[in-house]
Formats: C-alpha cells, sequence, structure tokens
C-alpha cells in the first residue's frame, strides 16, 4: 500500500525451483513492486511472502545473499573498469578476492565481455552494459535471479545475445523471475507467467495456455483504410469468433484464420492488404489489459 493505493492487491503464486517465471503487464501493474518486496528491499503491507522457505521482511540478508538482481536501470559503477565492477560487488557478499577474482573471468566469459574486462564501463554499448550487469548480479551463484526489464533500451541484436545467456543460466539450474512488457520476450524466457494489471492477475499458465484460453488459434489482419475499417465491421458479422476494429485495421479472431479469409472474400469485401497469422501473447495481453495507454 502507498497510502490508499494498493499497488500489489493479494496476488497470489508459486515459482518452482529451476523454472522461468514471467511477470508481465504494463507499466504501473505492480511488477516492480512485487520484485522489490521479493527481495526484501520493501516492505510489505500484508499477506505472507516465502522466498527460499524464509521471509524477507524477517531475514531479509539472508533471502538476499541467495539472490542475484537485475534492475531495471543499470547501476554499474561507471568509475570502475569492467572486471572492478564485478569484483567489488562480490565484496558486498564477503566474499574474498580469492574467489573473486577467477570468478570473475567465468562472469565476464559469460557475458561475452572478455575483450572489454579492462575498460572503463562508460565506454561500453547499452547492450554490453545489461550483459554486465547480469554478470554482476551472478557474483554470489545466486538460487534466484531476479530481471526487472531486462531487455529494455536494446536493440534487436542485444535481447536475442541476452535471451541466449538467460536460456543458458535456465538450463543450468537457475530460477529466473523476469517482468517484462515484451510479449515475444515473454514467450522466449518464461516456463510460465502470470499477467498482472492494477495490482492483481488477470491469467496465469504456460503462454500456449493463455493463448489457447484467451484467443484463437489464428487471427486475420485486414486493412481497408483507415476511413472504411469502421464502415465495413458490420459486413464481418460472424466471421470468427470474434472482430476488433483498430485505426489502421481489423483483426478477426478465428481458429481457421484460411477459412476465415474467405468468408471475406465471399461477402464481396476486398481488402487492400490482408495477413493470416498465428494467435500471439501480446493478443491475449491486449485482451486482458486493454489497449489504452497507461501512464
Amino acid at each position: 500500500m502507498y497510502g490508499d493505493f494498493a499497488a500489489v492487491d493479494g496476488i497470489d503464486f508459486e515459482v518452482a525451483p529451476g523454472e522461468s517465471f514471467g511477470l508481465l503487464g504494463p507499466n504501473g501493474a505492480g511488477k516492480s513492486t512485487t520484485m522489490r518486496m521479493i527481495g526484501g528491499t520493501l516492505d510489505r503491507t500484508g499477506g505472507e511472502l516465502s522466498v527460499l522457505d524464509m521471509d524477507p521482511a524477517d531475514r531479509g540478508p539472508e533471502v538476499r545473499a541467495h539472490l542475484g538482481v537485475v534492475p531495471q536501470q543499470d547501476n554499474l559503477d561507471e568509475e570502475l573498469r569492467v572486471r572492478e565492477n564485478i569484483v567489488m560487488y562480490g565484496r558486498y557478499f564477503g566474499l574474498p578476492r580469492s574467489y573473486l577474482l577467477p570468478r570473475s573471468e567465468e562472469l565476464l566469459a559469460f557475458a561475452q565481455l572478455e575483450a572489454k574486462a579492462g575498460e572503463k564501463v562508460g565506454n561500453l554499448s547499452g547492450g554490453m552494459k545489461r550483459r554486465l550487469t547480469i554478470a554482476r548480479g551472478l557474483v554470489n551463484e545466486p538460487k534466484i535471479l531476479l530481471l526487472d526489464e531486462p531487455t529494455t533500451g536494446l536493440d534487436p541484436q542485444a535481447r536475442h545475445i541476452l535471451w541466449d545467456r538467460l536460456f543458458r543460466l535456465k538450463e543450468a539450474g537457475t530460477t529466473l523471475v523476469v517482468t517484462t512488457h515484451f510479449m515475444d520476450e515473454a514467450e522466449q524466457l518464461c516456463d510460465r507467467l502470470i499477467v498482472v494489471d492494477h495490482g492483481a492477475i488477470m491469467a496465469q499458465g504456460t503462454p500456449r495456455e493463455l493463448i489457447r484460453e484467451h484467443s484463437t488459434r489464428e487471427v486475420v489482419e485486414l486493412r481497408f483504410g483507415s476511413d472504411r475499417n469502421a464502415q465495413v465491421v458490420d459486413q464481418l458479422e460472424g466471421v470468427g469468433a470474434r472482430n476488433e476494429v483498430l485505426p489502421d485495421r481489423i483483426l478477426i479472431y478465428a481458429d481457421d484464420g484460411e477459412a476465415a479469409l474467405e468468408e471475406v472474400g465471399r461477402r464481396g469485401l476486398r481488402p487492400v492488404t490482408s495477413l493470416v497469422r498465428r494467435s500471439s501473447l501480446e493478443d491475449v495481453f491486449l485482451r486482458l489489459t486493454g489497449r489504452s495507454l497507461v501512464d
């Protein structure tokens, strides 16, 4: 609670060891607040929370000793060199330099930053800084890695490199808890996820389960021109399970997209462009949380 405002309103979930678990939601949904409570840096006002069979409110230092944290904004020390960021961070856990020096080499190799070990952090690209932040968060060999919007601001190539690094962590048995509002990221990384909005869980399950429950197998996208989309939508009544009119296109949700498109043609409608695609997690997300902008 922040005054009378409930940022997280009684959400209930469990994460299994070795699982990659996602919290998906728009800005302001309560994702980062949840992560801060898990990490023991924000006290909850009610409910129960157990991390590795410990309550972070009572045993915060013990919980944090087993956590790796990748915050939404990189908080690297830009005056230090790349390797020094890892070593100095490890000292906060009381780890000796005899352990940290070889450990930093392992983590630099994992993050593909060996060639940048002696560089000042300020000289790194955004993708390199993000990989260094993740490598730093692994210095204490955490059982759980918390990643808050891990690829925000990265270009597609950097995002895919980062996904590969995280996938390797998951294969090695590290539990990942990821917040994101990128649907493709959630589908790539998460074994299971919850969709959160206004501090409450809207849906939960595997990506495939959520698509099956809240959308159709396929989606047909039709473009008649922005001035005609609203005019022709009544003529599409009964085509597919449901229709949605957007400013630039009409979406037809159907289990058989090609059959739905053929029916559009039989009704004498000729869109400027048409596309049949598989339904995605983004379709689920927008149906559950709406299309209006959230500040």
